[in-house]
């Protein structure tokens, strides 16, 4: 049997993460033509394919996201080991293993993350962003000690976890000046006909949304969905439509993107858990995390406007 080229390994898990062969080359100061290479090299030496080809995109085949599991342990173990060497173990810091479901806001996981660093034992975060199956599987099997979700535990899945609410809150919809300026309807008849950018299918706040607009009797047109809403920030922050996020968020996106709020509901409710395979939380990592979205994220009140637009929405 061919021993296994950690070299080779290394090159397929900084794919993995980079999203493709050009972006992980660039960051390895490699060719991509060297990388892919290797990669077939891996490929035959396990005996099956590690990526498919989703249009321009590389993907994971089941063999894949297997092999991947394998190699982040294997590289966490490797820095953890030069941890060791060069601190001694008193002085390494305790390793909090965070999931990320890909459609749950960066802003509001680095808020709720953000705290465990200020902990007085040191503290080292890895968070691995997926699929929030995908992560369930990873809990499952401990490679992770907790996921955040815009969901809890799905019912379907075989996986023995509990979920944790962390907070919840009403969202608000934004739009770069110059489209905010032609929507000039009362909100949220604002809405109606205006480009709209969506959170992916995956997003529990999705069919929230799209029921929501029904009640409303407003008919948005739908011109980009993303599981990535960092992505979806960018093209509103370009003036391509009209987003939504959760409303104590509306602070970092007026001044990170340069986008004006158009009015908010709380008639739409975007839910955040952590999950975990402890029935009660006890890590101090994880209980700061709670306390964060308790404290600084969802404990505040939506702002109110002195004259409310609708009894459904109020324009900001």
């Amino acid at each position: 049997m061919t021993t296994l080229n950690y070299k080779h390994l290394h090159y397929f898990w900084a794919v993995a993460k980079a999203g493709g062969v050009a972006r992980a080359a660039e960051r390895l100061h490699l060719t991509p033509q060297s990388i892919s290479g290797q990669l077939k090299l891996l490929e035959e030496s396990l005996g099956g394919g590690l990526f498919r080809r989703a249009g321009r995109r590389l993907e994971l085949t089941d063999a894949g996201r297997v092999a991947l599991a394998y190699a982040e342990e294997i590289f966490t173990r490797g820095d953890e080991l030069q941890d060791v060497m060069k601190h001694g173990r008193d002085g390494m810091p305790q390793l909090l293993r965070v999931g990320v479901a890909d459609v749950v806001p960066k802003s509001i996981a680095f808020e709720l993350l953000r705290p465990a660093l200020a902990l007085p034992e040191p503290m080292r975060i890895v968070c691995r962003e997926w699929r929030l199956k995908d992560l369930l599987a990873e809990l499952a099997v401990q490679r992770l000690d907790v996921v955040i979700a815009d969901a809890p535990m799905p019912k379907e899945l075989d996986v023995r976890a509990f979920s944790h609410l962390l907070g919840t809150c009403g969202i608000a919809f934004f739009a770069a000046p110059a489209l905010a300026k032609r929507c000039r309807a009362q909100f949220p008849r604002a809405l109606d006909g205006a480009p709209m950018l969506m959170p992916g299918e995956d997003a529990a706040v999705r069919p929230k949304l799209m029921q929501w607009f029904a009640a409303q009797r407003v008919r948005p047109r739908i011109v980009g969905e993303f599981d990535d809403r960092a992505l979806m920030h960018d093209f509103g922050q370009a003036g391509d439509g009209v987003f939504a996020a959760p409303a104590p968020l509306s602070g970092h996106l007026k001044q990170r993107y340069g986008v004006i709020a158009l009015g908010e509901t709380d008639q739409v409710v975007e839910e955040f858990y952590a999950i975990s395979v402890e029935r009660r939380l006890t890590a101090p990592a994880v209980l700061a995390m709670r306390e964060a979205g308790k404290e600084r994220l969802f404990g505040q009140r939506m702002p109110v406007t002195p004259r409310r637009r609708r009894a459904t929405g109020k324009r900001l």
